[in-house]
């Protein structure tokens, strides 16, 4: 299971990376996609739209189960990862690089501090695997 050292994590299993302290790029971990098995759809806000910490902003569904996604930071849509919603199953194949989900900026830069490091998620889904 991978988890970059570069990415901060919640215990929802979404990952963010943030660029020049103001855009966050979202996505699910390799542990959640592992979990749900083959992803089939993808529900993502449309690009302007505003999303806010710790509220659902999407759905993943898999042979397994329907997930909501929870936003790790509040702020407005950028971008969305648009091959995903015709080719979902890019989650599993890569859900860092090819797989991420929304770029947001950022209203609350500080939404960050609230998120774990790679060591304390690698701890946290130890854990959860106990």
């Amino acid at each position: 299971m991978a988890i970059p050292k570069d990415l901060h994590f919640t215990k929802e299993h979404e990952w963010v990376q943030v660029d020049n302290d103001q855009v966050a790029t979202i996505g699910i971990t390799d542990f959640a996609q592992e979990s749900l098995g083959d992803i089939t759809f993808v529900q993502l806000p449309k690009e302007g739209e505003e999303i806010r910490k710790d509220d659902p902003f999407g759905v993943v569904e898999s042979v397994k189960a329907v997930s909501d996604l929870y936003a790790p930071v509040t702020g407005r849509v950028m971008e969305v990862n648009q091959p995903l919603l015709s080719a979902p199953e890019l989650i599993n194949e890569d859900p860092y690089v090819d797989g991420w989900l929304i770029k947001v900026e950022m209203k609350e830069p500080d939404d960050i501090a609230d998120l774990m490091s790679s060591e304390e998620y690698k701890g946290y889904v130890e854990e959860q695997q106990a």
